[in-house]
């Protein structure tokens, strides 16, 4: 096994177990949960084939649906963040040789893109996942005002997690 791959797998090990047992327990004015696990996901490198990034991601929702008790609200928006993933990416990086084998961290892209990245990749899946749960249209205020919070406060807890690996690198 190469480093690389160590290194995911503890990430993948580390996002899950936090988000089983930390953070499906945290509702911030019971309206904000925190979903730290999408991290892996938007770690993953560019250039991973679109089979294994799809595997994995759907595997790690997976992975929480069991653990959660959500039957496949987690998978499937893991699945669509997936798919979504390099089209957001190169909206905010321009496609060239030096930008097809990075991993979104805060050291390669920037403090500013990785940001926006970030963000956008928190609330697709924030809105996604909570559009999923609910399944009803009628509670568009509840479904706007859940997908806000949690995304603001999962952005702030994943960029901490970012410059404390970078930190520690």
């Amino acid at each position: 096994m190469n480093k690389e791959t160590i290194y995911f797998t503890v990430l993948f090990i580390l996002m899950l177990f936090a988000q089983v047992l930390i953070c499906n327990h945290i509702a911030l004015f019971n309206v904000a949960v925190p979903i730290v696990f999408i991290y892996f996901i938007i770690r993953l490198p560019i250039n991973l084939g679109r089979g294994w990034l799809f595997t994995l991601a759907f595997l790690m929702g997976l992975c929480v649906d069991i653990c959660s008790d959500t039957p496949g609200v987690n998978a499937l928006s893991c699945t669509i963040l997936a798919a979504l993933k390099k089209p957001v990416y190169y909206a905010y990086v321009p496609k060239d040789d030096k930008t097809v084998n990075l991993i979104p961290s805060i050291s390669s892209l920037g403090i500013a893109t990785y940001c926006k990245f970030l963000i956008t990749m928190t609330g697709l899946y924030c809105l996604m996942a909570f559009s999923i749960e609910y399944f009803n249209f009628a509670d568009l205020r509840e479904i706007a005002i859940m997908s806000v919070s949690s995304c603001i406060l999962t952005f702030l807890i994943m960029l901490a997690i970012d410059c404390l690996i970078i930190s520690k690198s």
